[in-house]
């Protein structure tokens, strides 16, 4: 099944060369980038990820540091990449963790976040596990924020859904814990209700189950400097 998130990040990074991945967990987008030819760079604030990330990603280079305290220069970068990280960021830091990406960017440089909206069959299946519908509505309050900002313009927003399957509830629970590992407990305190959330929006599909997670993506562009 093709990747429609990463087709439109590469879409999105045509010309760039320097690359930066915030929040890039254990290193899947920067090792996916790297083999299209990017030099990319990774940081994450959990320094387990970002050893996992080191061992399956030798043509990457890794970091660890949060997004609101990136340590590069200004200018440093092509392109700086925020995917599914931004409502991972405290809330009282969404907005540094944003003039960051902007600083450490080249004049004409591209900023791409891509989030997961709080809707859609995914969305309501995961609900008993993690309910982020706060969270992301302040990850958006920081986009629309950002679209007022003078440092940057944004040049493209898009909407699409990603699809998923899984063979069973088993599998989808394996792919809730693998991206958040410390949402076992509640997986564990809230088996029954995430069983039936999961039998409610699941769509069964061929040999298992489709659900759908509607995402967004923006991508901004910094000023040149006047000269």
């Amino acid at each position: 099944m093709a990747n429609p998130t990463l087709e439109r990040i590469i879409d999105a990074l045509q010309g760039a060369d320097r690359v930066l991945d915030i929040g890039c967990g254990n290193g899947a987008l920067s090792g996916a980038l790297a083999k299209r030819g990017f030099r990319m760079t990774g940081v994450d604030p959990q320094a387990d990820r970002i050893a996992q990330a080191k061992t399956r990603f030798t043509d990457a280079a890794f970091a660890v540091a949060t997004a609101e305290a990136l340590p590069f220069d200004d200018g440093n970068f092509d392109a700086a990449v925020f995917l599914n990280a931004l409502h991972h960021v405290p809330e009282p830091a969404m907005a540094d963790a944003l003039s960051g990406a902007l600083r450490a960017l080249r004049p004409g440089g591209v900023l791409i976040v891509v989030e997961p909206l709080a809707e859609g069959s995914f969305f309501e299946a995961m609900r008993p596990v993690d309910d982020e519908t706060a969270i992301r509505a302040a990850a958006l309050r920081a986009l629309d924020d950002l679209q007022q900002a003078e440092t940057c313009t944004q040049i493209d927003h898009q909407r699409y859904d990603r699809p998923s399957h899984f063979p069973d509830l088993e599998a989808f629970l394996a792919f809730l814990r693998a991206a958040e590992p410390e949402r076992d407990a509640m997986i564990e305190l809230n088996r029954a209700d995430v069983a039936q959330s999961f039998a409610t929006h699941a769509a069964p599909e061929g040999t298992g189950f489709a659900l759908a997670q509607p995402m967004a993506l923006w991508m901004f562009q910094t000023r040149a400097i006047p000269l």
